[in-house]
């Protein structure tokens, strides 16, 4: 009898082990899974979009004072278009380069167009006066149609397009604006004769 419930036992546990290898083995396979179905694809440390320059979407915003404005207002000369909060940490730290960039290179080739998704524009003059922009002109965006037009899904986000109004670069999160690699692209791209492999080249360099 005795050797009998000890056999039943050893059965019972040596079936009770197998059933929890079996249980971990399912779950590590599951968890494996699941973190595959959820990993950044390779897509997003791809290299840059090549099919470049696109047209942009005819974006309609507002200047200070209400005026209707659109993004063909400005064809015919190089855009840095920052689509931009007040909310926004990183857009905050970036503007005062952008600032600098327009006070330096802005004029009849070339624009940065600092777009506010703010939905009250009110915000904006008391936020550049506090951080100290001044060469920024004021657009806002109140029904944020920019972000779904242009395949936004954060800011700061900042397209540069060119004098057809095609977009030919794209950052997503802040950047040194005023930095000399910037400012070499830029004066670059008032040459008509840079290249796209110019342009891959250098947004390998820049870091976000």
């Amino acid at each position: 009898m005795t050797l009998g419930i000890r056999s039943s036992a050893k059965t019972a546990i040596g079936g009770s082990y197998r059933g929890l290898v079996i249980l971990s083995a399912v779950v590590l396979a599951i968890s494996v899974s699941v973190s595959l179905l959820f990993a950044p694809s390779r897509s997003e440390n791809a290299a840059p979009d090549m099919s470049l320059p696109k047209s942009v979407p005819e974006l309609k915003f507002e200047a200070a004072d209400g005026t209707p404005v659109t993004l063909a207002d400005f064809r015919g000369r190089i855009v840095l278009l920052n689509i931009w909060a007040t909310w926004c940490g990183p857009c905050r730290k970036e503007m005062p380069a952008l600032d600098r960039l327009q006070a330096k290179l802005g004029g009849p080739g070339f624009q940065v167009l600092a777009l506010s998704i703010d939905r009250s524009p009110d915000r904006i003059q008391p936020f550049f006066d506090e951080i100290g922009i001044k060469n920024l002109s004021i657009y806002t965006d109140r029904s944020s149609a920019a972000m779904a037009m242009l395949d936004i899904v954060g800011v700061p986000t900042t397209l540069l397009i060119d004098r057809e109004g095609r977009e030919i670069q794209r950052w997503v999160g802040p950047a040194e604006w005023d930095s000399p690699e910037i400012e070499s692209l830029i004066r670059r791209q008032l040459n008509p004769t840079v290249s796209r492999t110019e342009i891959s080249s250098f947004n390998s360099k820049v870091k976000q």
